[in-house]
């Protein structure tokens, strides 16, 4: 169910409307934002409560740009960490990570692991969540030990290796990490606390003097990476966490790489998805998404055939049939209905915190809001799919805006709409339509 503008805090509002002033896809309310996901959002937070419940789930998301990936990502992630999921996002790229490096890929995760009450960089929080659940279970076990520092440090150590015993094949370093990061705690040294925090987080550069006394040495490589992900989980789930989300975003650029890194990358997905429906990763929710190329085209998924089967979903069928429980999942482009449905929402939201909540109603009105939505369509050459984020860019930072700072601004009288190529991404700006032939760039 789609949130009330009047349910958001102040906090929020603003991050959305400055998110949107902006062009960017806001990181917290999307919920009172949300719309054309009614078909999908029963069956993913079902999925969510299932993962919570102990099972795993790769899902792969494709749609063109301007669907809304980025949106349904974030707010696939601000309804996880809502049920107590941790999550991560991670987008892609042909030099800062790459995918065939799975060691890359942690270390991203890591910088970006977020909770409800932590934007980024979490782990050291979840890490002493994870020893205080650890003491909690020790105390109300015997009690007694509460009264006796030594014996309740000796209970708990006792604890910690019962719940690190089942990675000690798959990621023994995870575990001597913890064990020497509990360490360095209860000698007070904090800088050594935080160096192994680093290198669990998969941060080179570590004090090697710090990782000799915990035990471990080298770094984390390719194939240590998803033994560091179970660690992970584990110290997720013993805190009362309800798991991992882990948004794997703009996978198509592996196009663009070499046909060997290429092969490489997609291997390591069919790889991650083998190991989710083997039960390795129990409390692991990953969100794949891509264009319809790169899940059809020659250079992406159909390059190994063994991925292009287990990805393999019928889209044939009219979309207002697409399952929604299927491996893959499509996101129809934006029409007009859908643009105009955001828009309400966008400009209800602003009204909600405005100054002069009445200028909006009186100048912003539904009426208004089409024929901006027309015009922005109209300037990216009809195409209303790839309109969405310049349209509510301008709708906040060029009228609203005015509206709300200006008594005497009517936009029907003092606003020209003027799209530039240079606020405009590359896709949005092949929608535009030319004014002669000399205009058409071609590779030659």
């Amino acid at each position: 169910m789609t949130a009330e503008p009047r349910q958001l805090s102040p906090q929020r509002r603003q991050a959305v409307i400055d998110a949107l002033r902006n062009g960017t896809v806001p990181r917290r309310g999307l919920d009172v934002l949300a719309v054309g996901l009614d078909t999908l959002q029963p069956t993913l937070l079902e999925e969510l409560e299932q993962v919570k419940a102990g099972s795993a789930k790769f899902k792969a998301l494709r749609g063109e740009y301007g669907t809304g990936k980025t949106f349904f990502s974030r707010w696939l992630t601000e309804q996880a960490k809502q049920r107590g999921f941790a999550t991560a996002e991670v987008q892609i790229s042909e030099t800062e990570t790459p995918l065939h490096k799975l060691e890359t890929v942690y270390r991203r995760l890591m910088e970006r692991l977020a909770t409800a009450d932590t934007t980024s960089g979490a782990l050291s929080n979840l890490i002493d969540g994870w020893f205080f659940a650890l003491e909690q279970d020790v105390v109300r076990a015997d009690p007694v030990l509460e009264d006796d520092e030594t014996k309740l440090a000796e209970a708990i150590d006792a604890l910690m290796e019962q719940r690190l015993a089942k990675l000690a094949d798959r990621a023994p370093m995870f575990a001597l990490a913890l064990r020497g990061y509990r360490k360095a705690l209860h000698e007070g040294d904090s800088a050594a606390a935080q160096s192994l925090t680093a290198w669990l987080s998969g941060q080179p550069n570590v004090s090697a003097a710090h990782k000799r006394a915990a035990g471990i040495k080298g770094e984390i490589d390719h194939y240590g990476a998803l033994g560091f992900v179970e660690g992970l989980l584990t110290v997720l789930k013993d805190s009362g966490r309800a798991g991992l989300v882990l948004v794997l975003d703009e996978v198509e650029t592996v196009q663009r790489m070499r046909s060997d890194v290429r092969d490489k990358s997609l291997n390591a997905i069919r790889q991650l998805m083998d190991e989710i429906d083997g039960g390795r990763f129990p409390g692991l929710y990953v969100l794949m998404t891509g264009t319809a190329a790169f899940f059809e085209g020659p250079q992406g998924v159909a390059r190994l055939e063994p991925l292009a089967q287990r990805l393999s979903v019928d889209f044939a069928t009219d979309a207002k049939f697409d399952n929604p429980r299927a491996v893959q999942i499509r996101l129809r482009a934006f029409d007009r209905e859908r643009l105009l449905a955001v828009g309400r929402r966008v400009r209800d939201v602003y009204a909600h915190g405005a100054s002069a909540p009445e200028r909006i109603a009186a100048h912003a009105g539904d009426a208004y809001l089409t024929e901006l939505a027309d015009a922005v369509a109209g300037r990216l050459g009809g195409k209303t799919g790839i309109a969405p984020r310049i349209f509510l860019k301008k709708l906040v930072g060029e009228v609203l805006d005015r509206i709300d700072q200006f008594e005497d601004f009517d936009p029907r009288r003092d606003y020209q709409l003027t799209v530039n190529d240079q606020e405009l991404s590359d896709a949005e700006r092949a929608g535009r339509p030319v004014d002669s032939v000399d205009d058409i760039e071609l590779d030659v």
